[in-house]
């Protein structure tokens, strides 16, 4: 034996105790717990193969006496290779690095152990090791050792090159190892970045037509494994590097990805565990890869879309076709579509097949669907059909879990279609939607009901300000579905109400009653509404019905009245305005300070506007006039009520205001209303009760105008109301008590207030003050017509005494209270004698008369004393002639006519004189009748023919005082005189 070589022998011996020395160190260290002593452990495993690799440099130049050694070295490489299987754990670094160093010294050991010239099935064991173990190498990153094993493994490749199979039963192991050795080279290349080498080897895999067909399912399960995660990890890399998408490398991916679906496909046995799932990951990462490199070739999205519904079509057959993962599979189906801009059925099929394997468990997959129909708006019917797909869902698949979701739908629904520019399609859908969960008997909880009707209401405000009314109007009715029938039946009532607020912006009044009928009326807004409507077609009294049950409603609010008057104001339909205003005096508190004076500037809207009313050609002043006086008399009740709070002071102007209308209203109706006395009088009377409260409430002096109103307007009140009595006497009715007691009352009232005025010398000018006298003189001709209305003839002489009493200008009293007295044919004698007399006596004594009216008074007076036939009263009447001869003589030169003593009434003071004369003669009473012919002589002298009769009358009296101077009868009847 020569000296080289018994040193290469030297040097195997010490390897080998090396290595022994070193296997003996970490088998405790692997039996115990491998992962505590990582470290320490994974150096001397290195250490390990680096010896095991210097053992198979040396035994190579020593002799065969290493034959026993390298047996040993075997059995401890398979020992370590099989332990190795043991301690990896997917996940975990540590482990799998410790599983990295056990194969790498395993496969040097079993490498070292090696004999030369190995047979083909040692070549083929040997290469399947060696890329084992380098693409555990890999995995962990050590590229050096996973090159250097690779390197070894190219050798065996080439050995088994041309290692003849003779009986060629070795192929498929063969094809095996290769395979797998490229597919190790594939892979530490691609982590390295050697995309060169990485796709020579790829060619070489996929170049082998007739290795790759003999391959076991296994194998190619494995191979098709480590493709997708080379494609997968390109795929990565494209996704996070920008630079990299714009250069176009998400199509690398696409390579390796279709490279490691078309292994699989080659597989014959499908029911191989996990060959399914397989098959989906490749489509669903090629897919993904397809859809990236879109942005280099468009052509890719059709690609990605086409594995993805092949993969789609195999997950909805699987059992786990629920799974998220798959979910995110079909989710990428919508992107693909989206990009390349797909029609709207695609798309639908690809959001029905997310809805009908999603759970409504779910938040989150509700909100993705909804989150994502609102990027795909402008598909309004895809959009639509996925809304209505998802509720249909939700109702039938899982009816529990997915109802509280069905609201957020909905509300998404509605609020789409609301964004659509065909409002009838909108209408539609809306509609169609809500039937479908009418039909099936589903009823929204309250809150989201709320939701809904908030949300519809604002689309219709918005149509609304738009001016788009019909469109606003359908918004609003959609809330009236029977499907949020869990809310109060008020809400429904407000969408009706809105509605027809929108028909009558349009004029469609019949539209807006029709939808006002489906409301509750017990609404004080629904009538609101309603009064609306009437008057926007002008009928009166359908908004005055309106307004009063308004008014009635127990959520009536005034404010709506305020809105109501102003409404009627711009319309101007003045009877609906004073039918408001008079609701609203109705439900103001009159018992606060604050709501009087509110109350008393309603009444004084209400008056101003019945005024203009009543002032209207063909008003019906027969029913406004009562509604007039009780307003005027509610403001006199409610001044009263402050005046004995002290606060009449505070509304003085305002009392001010109502006096004053209510005394030009009375003005004016006396010279244009007809057959309206009592309502003047009325009116006169309300005028003189303001006044007097005016007077009081002031706490300055009252200016004297104010006083000559007072006595004006209660004058011209007894005035109407006397008039008023007049007409029914005209009219041949009877006038009833009740009625002429209130005046023969208010007559004495206004004497009495007139008088005090007069006392307390409230009046400054004369014209004023001889007014006031006039007022007292006329009362009392009115007292003496409803004295002799009321048949009370004592209480006449009262009356007729009183006006003798008076001052001088009481001359047309005299006249009046005579003419009257005169024309009642029902008054007594005696009462008509008196009022005769004593109206007579106070001409007289005043020298103020008519000597017409005169000559008639003294002739009834005249008449009635003679017809007595007593000496007293023919004494009296004696003396009225003697002064009724004294004013023929003193206005015998008048000029005027009217002073003239009636020619008639001379001659019936001639006849009476002359024929009473004879009655006295006859009866012996020689000295009356001497006093009666020497008048009637005298009257002689104012009547046609004075001196002919005076002469006549001058003879008989000469018999008469012969006769009775001889004291003989005379024989000569004489004639009486016809008067």
């Amino acid at each position: 034996m020569s000296a080289h070589k018994r040193k290469n022998g030297s040097s195997v011996q010490s390897v080998f105790h090396s290595i022994q020395d070193a296997l003996i160190s970490i088998k405790p260290k692997l039996a115990e717990d491998p992962l505590s002593a990582l470290t320490s452990l994974v150096n001397e495993l290195r250490n390990i193969a680096a010896l095991a690799e210097s053992f198979a440099l040396y035994r190579s130049r020593a002799n065969k006496d290493w034959y026993s050694l390298a047996d040993v070295l075997d059995r401890e490489g398979v020992h370590l290779w099989n332990l190795s299987g043991q301690l990896r754990r997917e996940g975990d670094d540590e482990a799998l690095t410790i599983f990295a160093a056990l194969r790498l010294t395993g496969f040097r050991l079993i490498e070292a152990g090696l004999v030369p010239k190995p047979p083909i099935e040692t070549l083929i064991h040997v290469l399947q090791l060696a890329s084992k173990a380098a693409a555990s190498l890999s995995e962990i990153s050590w590229n050096d050792e996973a090159a250097s094993v690779l390197t070894c493994a190219a050798k065996y490749e080439e050995d088994l090159k041309i290692t003849e199979d003779t009986q060629g039963s070795h192929q498929q192991d063969r094809a095996c190892a290769v395979v797998l050795y490229y597919a190790s080279r594939m892979e530490a290349a691609s982590s390295e970045g050697n995309d060169g080498v990485a796709d020579f080897m790829l060619q070489k895999i996929l170049g082998n037509e007739q290795q790759l067909s003999i391959l076991p399912s296994q194998d190619r399960f494995h191979l098709a494994s480590r493709l997708l995660e080379i494609g997968k990890s390109s795929l990565r890399a494209a996704q996070d590097d920008v630079s990299a998408l714009e250069l176009g490398r998400s199509s690398e991916s696409v390579k390796w990805l279709q490279s490691a679906f078309s292994v699989i496909e080659r597989s014959d046995d499908q029911e191989l565990a996990g060959t399914a799932d397989l098959k989906r990951s490749i489509l669903r990462s090629l897919a993904r890869a397809y859809f990236l490199a879109s942005a280099d070739n468009p052509d890719n999205l059709n690609r990605a879309e086409a594995s993805l519904n092949e993969l789609i079509v195999s997950l909805d057959t699987s059992f786990d076709r629920w799974s998220p993962e798959y979910q995110q599979v079909r989710w990428m189906r919508i992107a693909i579509l989206k990009r390349r801009k797909a029609a709207e059925s695609p798309l639908l099929e690809a959001f029905r097949s997310i809805i009908d394997h999603m759970s409504y468990s779910s938040e989150e997959n509700i909100t993705d669907i909804l989150q994502e129909l609102r990027t795909l708006s402008h598909y309004h019917d895809l959009v639509t059909a996925v809304h209505q797909h998802a509720l249909r869902t939700g109702l039938d698949v899982e009816r529990n879990s997915a109802l509280i979701h069905i609201d957020r739908i909905l509300l998404s629904l509605l609020f789409h279609c609301s964004r659509d520019q065909t409002h009838f399609r909108a209408m539609q859908d809306v509609d169609a939607t809500l039937t479908i969960l009418s039909d099936a008997d589903f009823v929204l909880p309250k809150v989201p009901v709320m939701a809904c009707l908030t949300l519809l209401w604002q689309f219709g405000d918005r149509q609304y300000s738009a001016k788009r009314w019909l469109q606003a109007a359908d918004w609003f009715l959609v809330g009236t579905h029977r499907v949020f029938n869990s809310v109060p039946h008020t809400s429904r009532t407000k969408c009706d109400r809105k509605a027809a607020l929108c028909y009558i912006q349009q004029q469609d009044y019949a539209k807006a009653s029709a939808v006002l009928q489906r409301c509750l009326h017990d609404e004080a807004a629904t009538h609101y509404v309603m009064l609306l409507t009437a008057v926007r077609q002008g009928l009166e009294d359908e908004a005055i019905k309106a307004a009063r049950g308004m008014a009635k409603c127990s959520d009536f609010d005034r404010n709506m009245l305020f809105l109501a008057t102003q409404l009627a104001h711009e319309s101007d339909m003045k009877t609906l305005l004073l039918s408001i205003l008079e609701e609203l005096l109705q439900v103001v508190d009159t018992r606060t300070d604050h709501f009087q004076a509110e109350a008393l500037t309603l009444i004084r809207c209400i008056i101003r506007l019945m005024i203009k009313l009543i002032g209207e050609p063909g008003a019906n002043r027969t029913a406004l006039f009562p509604t007039l006086l009780k307003h005027f008399h509610a403001a006199v009740s409610l001044i009263d009520n402050m005046r004995a709070q002290g606060r009449a002071t505070t509304v003085a102007k305002d009392i001010s205001w109502l006096w004053r209308t209510a005394y030009n209203c009375a003005v004016q109706g006396c010279s244009v209303w007809e057959n309206a006395e009592k309502e003047v009088a009325e009116l006169f009377d309300v005028a003189r009760m303001l006044l007097q409260e005016y007077s009081d409430a002031l706490v300055t002096d009252v200016e004297p105008d104010t006083f000559v109103h007072l006595i004006n307007a209660f004058f011209a009140s007894v005035a109407g109301r006397l008039f008023a009595i007049r007409g029914h006497l005209h009219s041949g009715a009877s006038v009833p008590n009740d009625e002429a007691e209130l005046v023969a009352e208010r007559i004495k009232s206004c004497k009495i207030c007139i008088q005090r005025v007069i006392d307390n010398e409230k009046l400054t000018k004369s014209e004023d003050m001889q007014r006031a006298h006039s007022f007292i003189h006329i009362l009392r001709v009115f007292e003496t017509e409803v004295l002799c209305a009321k048949k009370e003839w004592k209480a006449l002489l009262h009356t007729i005494e009183d006006a003798t009493e008076s001052d001088a200008s009481a001359v047309n009293t005299f006249e009046a209270i005579a003419d009257l007295v005169w024309n009642e044919k029902d008054c007594p004698v005696e009462v008509l004698f008196a009022a005769l007399e004593a109206i007579l006596h106070a001409s007289l004594d005043r020298m103020s008369f008519s000597v017409q009216k005169f000559s008639r008074w003294l002739r009834a007076i005249c008449t009635i004393l003679l017809s007595r036939n007593v000496l007293a009263d023919r004494a009296k009447a004696l003396g009225y002639v003697e002064q009724a001869v004294a004013v023929v003589e003193e206005h015998s030169t008048a000029s005027d006519e009217n002073d003239i003593y009636p020619i008639d009434e001379r001659h019936w003071l001639l006849g009476t004189a002359y024929n009473t004369g004879i009655e006295c003669l006859h009866v012996s009473q020689v000295d009356e009748a001497k006093r009666w012919f020497e008048l009637s002589t005298v009257v002689c002298r104012y009547v046609p023919n004075g001196m002919s009769r005076a002469e006549k009358i001058s003879d008989a009296y000469t018999q008469l005082l012969a006769r009775y101077t001889s004291n003989a009868s005379t024989s000569k009847q004489v004639v009486p005189v016809t008067p």
